[in-house]
């Protein structure tokens, strides 16, 4: 009886929620291999397929691109040193103070929109394997499998890093029935499962991305071989303890894939040189200028106070490091006299992101590119001893922007070195959060930063805070989801 009256619940929740979890909206599906309904395969044609992995591809720059236009820039950028939360908007001070809670808003739809995204690469890696249509080759089921298993990975990438201990979904729903409750059930209410499991399912989907995706696309928007690599090394210099041989290994697949660095640093930001041979994985053409118009919010412009403002420590870091080129290209200072005030920057020479540029005709964004990957080597190369190596792969990027050599003598002096040069190449490309966090420096860093005048900033970050809260929005759906501690 209460097994039948649980059933019926559920089947109220589904029939009557709108709002209900994220990855249970939008083509849900269930593995029909182990389905006791006998429900069919989502896909019926070769057509059906890639249509289903076009819906993965769009759902980067459509359903969830407040997320991919907004929300990985904020994550990794404000939260940082790089760049504060400006603005208006009381879920970003939140962010960028380590004052969350479980009910920002913003957290609760980057949850949301991270579960829809990996729901359409499940609906792909779930499906795909059951289309008999004979258009369908069995290369390019392969393939469409890794470029899928790519996506997944990256998301989980992500969401490890916010949350730790996340729900790990890999079927989707596609009916509830009294016979197959029992396979359903979890996955209407899953748990959070445990950090290395999840790392496990990252490490096992890239490895499926480097064997079955394709080695190159039409456009840098496909999840090849190479970008599974990337994503993989930084899995292995994230993870604990890092595995440095592994970072090793995938960076140099990447080096050893075709890539290269532009000559001129601002070609990457300019609207002329998309689809470089630089960039490894490149969203491609973003109407910036709709949607919400994200880019009106956080990048260039002088009509609205942005969501991500780069902050006084990270213009004088460009300054003491005579970073003039790599300074000019990702910020850019407007008079603002008259329009609106703030407490860390004079009106007259008031900051924005300049990385950004060309909102109107859709720009392309880079969340991957090779000079990412070059440090990550040279890290690596450091942490096994091999200095000079490293400092070849430090000043090959410091020399495209007429920059000397680097002068670290030691071990520590260089991991120091790369930190810094990590931040002044990457900044506001959504790095900088997650590279102190890996490294054990995010505290240390962020509790000594100071504002204009010099004056601490007092975030009293520690290692709760590290993490974000599960939105409670979910827990209230879901009672089997538990709090991070300190939430």
């Amino acid at each position: 009886m209460k097994k039948t009256i649980i059933y019926l619940s559920i089947l109220g929740v589904i029939g009557t929620m709108a709002s209900c979890s994220k990855f249970l909206e939008k083509e849900p599906i269930s593995d029909p291999i182990s389905n006791p309904t006998g429900d069919s395969a989502l896909y019926k044609t070769a057509d059906d397929a890639e249509n289903g992995l076009k819906a993965v591809y769009s759902g980067f720059k459509t359903d969830q691109s407040e997320l991919f236009m907004l929300d990985i820039f904020v994550n990794g950028d404000a939260r940082s040193d790089d760049s504060y939360a400006g603005a208006d908007n009381p879920a970003n001070f939140q962010i960028d103070e380590f004052k969350v809670v479980s009910t920002n808003a913003n957290v609760s739809r980057d949850w949301a929109y991270y579960y829809a995204l990996i729901a359409r690469a499940n609906n792909v890696i779930n499906n795909v394997p059951l289309v008999t249509d004979p258009a369908l080759s069995e290369s390019r089921r392969k393939e469409m499998i890794g470029e899928a298993a790519f996506v997944r990975a990256y998301l989980y990438f992500d969401m490890v890093r916010i949350w730790g201990e996340v729900p790990l979904v890999l079927k989707q729903v596609q009916s509830i029935s009294a016979e197959n409750f029992d396979e359903v059930y979890p996955l209407l209410y899953p748990v959070r499962d445990s950090v290395e499991k999840i790392y496990q399912q990252i490490i096992s989907d890239l490895n499926t991305a480097i064997a079955d995706g394709p080695a190159s696309g039409a456009s840098k928007f496909v999840a090849t071989k190479a970008a599974a690599h990337a994503v993989l090394a930084k899995v292995y210099a994230t993870i604990e303890p890092h595995d440095w041989n592994k970072v090793k290994e995938h960076t140099d697949a990447v080096l050893g894939s075709g890539f290269a660095l532009l000559p001129n640093y601002d070609w990457l930001w300019d609207g002329a040189h998309e689809n470089s041979v630089e960039a490894i994985f490149e969203i491609d053409c973003i109407d910036w200028g709709t949607g919400g118009n994200w880019g009106v919010f956080m990048f260039y412009g002088d009509d609205w106070k942005k969501f991500n403002t780069p902050s006084n420590d990270l213009v004088r870091a460009f300054d003491a490091e005579g970073d003039v080129i790599r300074k000019n290209s990702s910020i850019q200072f407007l008079d603002v006299s008259g329009k609106w005030t703030d407490r860390y920057w004079p009106a007259t020479t008031y900051p924005f992101i300049n990385k950004g540029r060309d909102f109107s005709g859709g720009q392309n964004y880079i969340l991957i590119r090779l000079a990412d990957i070059i440090l990550l080597k040279a890290e690596a190369l450091n942490e096994l001893g091999d200095l000079e190596g490293a400092r070849a792969l430090v000043d090959q990027v410091r020399d495209r922007v007429n920059l000397e050599g680097t002068t670290a003598a030691s071990q520590q002096d260089m991991r120091l070195a790369i930190e810094k040069e990590r931040r002044l190449e990457l900044a506001f490309e959504g790095h900088r959060w997650y590279d102190l966090v890996r490294t054990d420096r995010a505290i240390p860093v962020m509790n000594a930063v100071t504002d204009g005048s010099g004056a601490n900033l007092n975030y009293g970050l520690n290692e709760q805070k590290l993490l974000w809260p599960i939105p409670q929005s979910e827990r209230d759906k879901n009672n089997k989801l538990t709090q991070n501690p300190g939430y």
